[in-house]
């Protein structure tokens, strides 16, 4: 599933690559995943690398960014 936003256009692997290699989630990573969630429109492996990125938030492997 492509993400489309006003600066960017990604994929949930792009997201996901980012967000690891940083160690944090941004507000406009957050609002990228909040949306392709609301668009009921994933894949299986795309909705287990969502829940990859917030079991490592939970683990303090990520942080959160305002």
């Amino acid at each position: 599933m492509v993400i489309q936003g006003n600066f960017y256009k990604l994929t949930i692997s792009e997201i996901f690559c980012q967000i690891w290699r940083s160690g944090k989630i941004t507000y406009l990573e957050r609002w990228g995943l909040m949306s392709a969630l609301l668009k009921d429109s994933l894949t299986p492996d795309e909705i287990d690398a969502i829940n990859r990125l917030l079991h490592a938030v939970r683990r303090g492997w990520l942080r959160v960014e305002e």
